[in-house]
């Protein structure tokens, strides 16, 4: 454990003394700072109607706070590749894999290790939407339970990409390949349940089961199934388990 932890610290130093960090928390301030601005405008716009008899009753949480949470969610299919890119692809590059792969750590270790480490870079990001959402409990009194459930949502969600974009990363060199492959297979995997729109057949039903849209959904409106955590958690375990093997085939060709 001890060990994980030292390379955990170590991926989190890394993102921080270079401008990635602080490039990524830019860029997704901006832009979830736009959308709940404008889902937040609308929400007023809307209330005015309700008001003056055009409409029913408004709830924040449906309509600022689920379209929020949601949009954060195709937010993350581009930041993550930038995260992911580099944890193995550089080291690959500058030669430290070898470093690594030839140290008294166990495959295992690097890599839950370098995923945490990019876990924490991704958990940073969210935490300025609670920033942004908690501007409405200044003003309001919203239901914090589709936050807490969303957040969550968020972070297995994102686990379950970094996982992904760890073993991308760990088959090439190149970090601008490692994030494209990254972002393809993160797009894929957002829009499989697209299928169903005019497919009944087994495998397009197999596919919208693995659809993460499909899953985070229920998040967003504040709701925990079961199904929905273990299809995240078997999807990071996999993740992890093919980096950790991709790994040792390193080592062994070392």
């Amino acid at each position: 454990m001890r060990n994980i932890l030292t390379i955990c610290q170590k991926e989190i130093k890394s993102y921080f003394v270079s401008p990635i960090a602080y490039a990524l928390m830019a860029i997704y301030a901006i832009v979830s700072g736009f959308f709940t601005y404008v889902a937040v405008g609308y929400f007023l716009d809307r209330s005015i109607g309700a008001t003056a008899g055009r409409g029913g009753p408004m709830d924040v949480n449906e309509w600022v706070i689920r379209p929020v949470i949601m949009n954060v969610g195709v937010i993350s299919l581009f930041l993550i590749p930038m995260i992911t890119m580099r944890l193995f692809a550089e080291e690959k590059r500058s030669g430290t894999i070898e470093l690594l792969i030839t140290s008294p750590i166990r495959d295992y270790e690097i890599v839950v290790g370098k995923w945490l480490g990019a876990l924490a870079m991704y958990a940073c990001i969210l935490a300025l939407t609670v920033v942004n959402l908690g501007v409405l409990f200044l003003f309001g009194s919203p239901d914090w339970r589709p936050v807490a459930t969303g957040f969550l949502g968020m972070l297995l969600q994102g686990g379950c990409l970094l996982s992904i974009g760890a073993f991308l990363s760990n088959t090439t060199k190149n970090q601008i390949m490692a994030g494209a492959m990254t972002f393809g297979v993160s797009l894929l995997m957002w829009t499989f349940d697209w299928f169903t729109g005019f497919k009944s057949d087994a495998w397009a039903k197999v596919l919208a089961y693995l659809s993460l849209t499909a899953h985070f959904e229920p998040f967003s409106k504040g709701v925990i199934d079961s199904k929905d955590v273990i299809f995240y958690v078997s999807v990071i375990v996999l993740g992890l388990f093919l980096t950790t093997r991709s790994l040792e085939s390193l080592r062994w060709r070392a």
